[in-house]
C-alpha cells in the first residue's frame, strides 16, 4: 500500500509524456487569410506569358507548324490550360476530392477515456483507482462500401466538372476568336464601303450640280453610306469585345493582350460540313461530361441508399478497457451495439430511395438537353454552311463581274463615276454579306463542337494522346 502514490505518480508522469509526444506530433498549418483587395489588384495588373503558352502548345501538338508572330486556336487552348483561372479552380476541386477520398478510405479513429477515482476505503491496496476504456467501432459490410464509394465517384465527378470547365472556356475562348476575325474583316470592308459611297455622292452631286438629276436621288446613297459607317463602328467594338472576351478566359486585363496578334489562318476556309449522324448523336450524348456527371450523382444516390439499407442492422463497437488498483490490474472487454432507429431506418431508407429516383430523372433531363443541343446547333450548322455557299456560289460572282464590267465600262467612258461606285459597292456589300455568313458558320461550328464535346476539326485534332499533367492526370486527346 505504501507503493501506491509512487505508482500514481509514475503513471501519471507516463501519461503526461504520452500527451506531449502525441501533441508534438501534430501537424501545423498556419491561416492563410485572403486580401481581396490585393487579390484584385494583382488581377488587374496581372500580365500574359504569351512565350510559355506557345511552348505548352508545341509541348502539346509537336508536329504541327507554329504560326510566326500569331496566337492561334492551338496556343489558345494551350494557355486555356495553364492560365485560366477557372480552370485552375476546378483542378484543385479534382485534388481536393482525391484527398477527401484518401480521408474515407482511413480507418475510423478509436475513442479513449481516461478516470481516476479515490476511495477511502482501507480494505483496499490503493485508495486510487485508474481505468482506461477504449472503442472502435466495426467498419464493414455495405456501410464502408458505400461510403467509399461515394467519396470515390466524389472524384469522379469533379473530374467531369473539369472537363466541363474546360469545353465552357474554350467555347468562350473561340467565340472571341470568331468576333476579332470577323471584326477585323468587317472594318476592311467598312473602310472600302465608305469611301465607294464617298466616291458615289461626289460624282451624283455634280450630277445635281449640273441639273441632271434631282438632290432627292442623294438621300438613298445617303442612307447607305450612315448604315456602312454605323457597320463598321460596329467592327471595331466587335473587335474588342472579342479580345477582351479572349482576355476574361485567360484572367488577365484587355491590356495584357496588347501585343499578341490572334490567328486563325484558315478561317475563311470552313470544312464541309458533314453530317452528323445518328450514331455520332448517340455517342456524343452518352460520352458528354454533363450526362456523365448525372450518371455519378446516380450511383452516389445508390451507394447512400445501400449504406441506409445496412443501418437496419446495429453498430458493433469493440471496447477494450484496463483497471489499475494498488497494484490489482483488471482488463474489461465490452461488445457495444448502436441500435438502429425505432422505425428500423425506414424514414432514412424511403428518403434516399426518393433521393435515387430523383437523380434517375436528372440523367433523363441531361439527356434531353444534350440531343436538343446536338439537334440544334446541328441544323444552325447546315443552315449556315447553305447560306455562305448560295453567296459564295451567286451572290458573290454575280457581284464580281457587275463590278469588273463597270471597271471596264468607266474606262471607256461608258458610265460615270458615280454609276462605277455604285457597281464596286455592291460588290463589296456582297463580300461583307459573305463575312456575316462566313462568321455564323464560324460561330455554328463552335456550338456543335461544344455541343458534342469534341472537336470537328482545326489543330486540336493533332494533340497528341497523352496523359498531361496540367489537367491533374486526367488524359485528354
Amino acid at each position: 500500500m505504501g507503493n501506491g502514490p509512487i505508482r500514481f505518480a509514475w503513471s501519471k508522469r507516463l501519461a503526461l509524456t504520452g500527451i506531449v509526444v502525441l501533441v508534438g506530433g501534430c501537424v501545423h498549418i498556419p491561416p492563410a487569410p485572403v486580401d481581396v483587395a490585393a487579390r484584385a489588384a494583382a488581377r488587374v495588373n496581372a500580365p500574359f506569358d504569351a512565350a510559355a503558352a506557345q511552348a505548352k502548345a508545341a509541348a502539346l501538338a509537336p508536329g504541327v507548324p507554329r504560326p510566326a508572330g500569331g496566337f492561334d486556336r492551338l496556343a489558345l487552348f494551350a494557355a486555356i490550360l495553364d492560365s485560366d483561372p477557372r480552370v485552375a479552380a476546378a483542378r484543385a476541386a479534382v485534388a481536393a476530392a482525391r484527398r477527401d477520398a484518401a480521408v474515407a478510405h482511413k480507418a475510423a479513429s478509436p475513442t479513449l477515456g481516461l478516470a481516476a477515482s479515490y476511495t477511502n476505503d482501507a480494505s483496499q491496496p490503493s485508495p486510487w483507482l485508474l481505468s482506461a476504456a477504449a472503442s472502435a467501432q466495426l467498419d464493414f459490410g455495405a456501410r464502408r462500401s458505400g461510403r467509399l464509394r461515394g467519396a470515390d465517384l466524389a472524384v469522379v465527378a469533379a473530374g467531369y466538372d473539369l472537363i466541363e470547365t474546360v469545353w465552357a472556356e474554350r467555347t468562350a475562348a473561340s467565340t472571341g476568336l470568331v468576333d476579332v476575325m470577323a471584326g477585323t474583316r468587317q472594318l476592311t470592308l467598312g473602310d472600302e464601303l465608305v469611301a465607294l459611297y464617298d466616291r458615289q455622292l461626289v460624282a451624283m452631286r455634280a450630277r445635281v450640280a449640273a441639273g441632271a438629276m434631282s438632290s432627292l436621288a442623294l438621300a438613298p446613297v445617303r442612307a447607305m453610306r450612315a448604315a456602312a459607317a454605323r457597320g463598321r463602328d460596329d467592327a471595331r467594338a466587335r473587335i474588342a469585345a472579342g479580345r477582351a472576351a479572349v482576355a476574361a478566359v485567360l484572367g488577365v486585363p484587355v491590356t495584357a493582350l496588347s501585343g499578341v496578334a490572334l490567328d486563325w489562318a484558315d478561317f475563311a476556309d470552313p470544312p464541309a460540313a458533314a453530317p452528323i449522324t445518328t450514331d455520332d448523336r448517340r455517342a456524343a450524348m452518352a460520352h458528354r461530361a454533363d450526362v456523365l456527371k448525372t450518371l455519378v450523382a446516380y450511383e452516389q444516390a445508390e451507394a447512400a441508399l445501400r449504406v441506409e439499407l445496412a443501418r437496419q442492422v446495429p453498430a458493433i463497437a469493440l471496447g477494450p478497457g484496463y483497471g489499475w488498483q494498488g497494484g490489482l490490474v483488471t482488463v474489461p472487454f465490452a461488445l457495444n451495439l448502436q441500435s438502429p432507429a425505432f422505425d428500423l431506418n425506414r424514414s432514412a431508407i424511403r428518403a434516399a430511395e426518393a433521393h435515387r429516383a430523383a437523380a434517375g430523372l436528372v440523367i433523363e433531363a441531361a439527356l434531353a438537353d444534350a440531343q436538343g443541343a446536338i439537334e440544334s446547333a446541328s441544323s444552325e450548322r447546315a443552315a449556315a454552311w447553305a447560306a455562305l455557299k448560295r453567296l459564295t456560289d451567286e451572290e458573290l460572282p454575280q457581284a464580281r463581274i457587275a463590278a469588273d464590267r463597270a471597271d471596264a465600262q468607266v474606262r471607256l467612258g461608258s458610265i460615270d463615276r458615280a454609276d462605277w461606285a455604285a457597281a464596286k459597292a455592291a460588290d463589296a456589300a456582297a463580300r461583307l454579306a459573305a463575312v456575316d455568313a462566313l462568321t455564323r458558320l464560324r460561330q455554328a461550328q463552335i456550338n456543335l463542337e461544344a455541343a458534342l464535346r469534341r472537336p470537328l476539326e482545326g489543330p486540336e485534332l493533332q494533340i497528341a494522346v497523352r496523359s498531361d499533367p496540367a489537367l491533374a492526370g486526367e488524359t485528354w486527346p
